[in-house]
């Protein structure tokens, strides 16, 4: 999803939380032109040890291909029906 500023936001879950896996995830966006924004754990009640956690990542939205244009008819030549 875009807004009018032109940024794309992803949204990514990381379960199990640990440091291999957030490694991965963070690389892995990045080399797909992501900039990571912010990091957000949830914990279980009870517990000191995240169950998930959720990266925000942002990049300026892709613009879109405009339509093929249309190829001009010649002036002169009537078209048969």
């Amino acid at each position: 999803m875009s807004p009018a500023g032109g940024e794309a936001y992803q949204v990514v879950e990381v379960s199990p939380v640990a440091e291999d896996t957030l490694e991965r995830a963070l690389n892995q966006r990045a080399a797909e032109g992501w900039r990571f924004q912010s990091l957000h754990f949830v914990q279980r009640e009870g517990s000191h040890r995240p169950a998930l956690a959720y990266l925000f990542f942002t990049r300026a939205a892709r613009a879109r291909k405009p339509a093929p244009a249309r190829p001009a008819r010649r002036a002169g030549r009537a078209r048969a029906r």
